[in-house]
């Protein structure tokens, strides 16, 4: 039996993992030994619904688990609710926002790799199909000549969450999957209803909208070629949750990482450099990430 636990249990990823995993038809040797929440009404409500345990303590399934997955609103718990398990070397599955601080990004990362920690997770918008796809076209030079780009996502600039950090990685995430992580400075405007950016990559620019989350379907990704315009509008679908379930199972038997460490951490860093863009007006490089 593997054994999980969820730290953090606000949003609709907890409900999300567990109604799966509760599917034993799915996953018949697969068990949450207990969830937490700062939120004790969070955590009532998962135990009413699914019948999960109910931790007193983020650290209390310790040695009890063979995988972690922290799905907190707020990404400055995540570190927290992560750093008590780091000894144990098991894998985790951390949500986005990986974390709103980049001093909090190190650290993870450092504890991860000093513990030999694989970390999988971030946004669930690359494991829509239409980002898949999109991202193999690129990588497979389908689309050639390539000479921008532009995603769109929906944002919250103020909440209890973080504030612009809160929802923000959506953006970021679907940016990297299909044109890379090699993004050296943003220019950014941060308004109250929408955010403009523009991600300078070594060799072409890709704009980033960031809109009202009214708007109906507002998760896209463009890539401008020379021979063709692509444009798809992402969405989930009843597999995006097993594909993000699935990507800790994956580092739970043994297989390695999909991205560096580096890369794990990097939508922090590109997200406080969208922040010190804006507050200053001026292109802001994105902070080299020294493991």
């Amino acid at each position: 039996m593997t054994k999980l636990v969820i730290l953090g249990c606000e949003n609709t990823h907890a409900n999300g993992f567990l109604a799966i995993i509760n599917d034993k038809k799915l996953y018949p040797d697969l068990e949450v030994v207990g969830v937490y929440s700062d939120d004790a009404e969070a955590s009532r409500k998962l135990n009413e619904k699914y019948g999960v345990n109910v931790l007193s303590s983020y650290d209390e399934a310790v040695g009890k688990v063979d995988g972690v997955i922290v799905t907190a609103r707020h990404g400055d718990n995540h570190l927290k609710y992560a750093r008590p398990y780091m000894a144990s070397g098991i894998p985790m599955f951390i949500d986005k926002p990986i974390t709103c601080s980049e001093e909090d990004a190190l650290e993870l990362a450092r504890l991860a790799r000093a513990n030999g920690v694989k970390l999988c997770g971030g946004s669930i918008c690359p494991f829509y199909p239409e980002t898949i796809e999109l991202a193999r076209r690129v990588k497979s030079g389908e689309l050639t000549q390539i000479c921008a780009g532009h995603v769109s996502a929906p944002f919250s600039p103020v909440n209890d969450y973080g504030n612009f950090y809160f929802y923000t990685e959506h953006l970021v995430d679907m940016m990297t999957a299909v044109f890379g992580f090699n993004v050296l400075e943003v220019c950014a405007d941060i308004r109250d209803i929408t955010a403009s950016v523009i991600a300078h990559y070594d060799n072409i620019n890709v704009t980033g909208t960031y809109t009202s989350q009214q708007i109906p379907n507002p998760y896209t990704i463009t890539v401008y070629a020379h021979e063709e315009i692509a444009t798809v509008v992402t969405s989930p679908t009843s597999d995006s949750y097993i594909d993000e379930l699935e990507s800790l199972l994956r580092l739970i038997r043994g297989e390695e990482m999909d991205r560096s460490y580096e890369e794990f951490i990097f939508p922090s860093f590109m997200l406080n450099a969208i922040v010190r863009s804006s507050e200053s007006g001026k292109r802001e490089k994105i902070h080299e990430i020294k493991l």
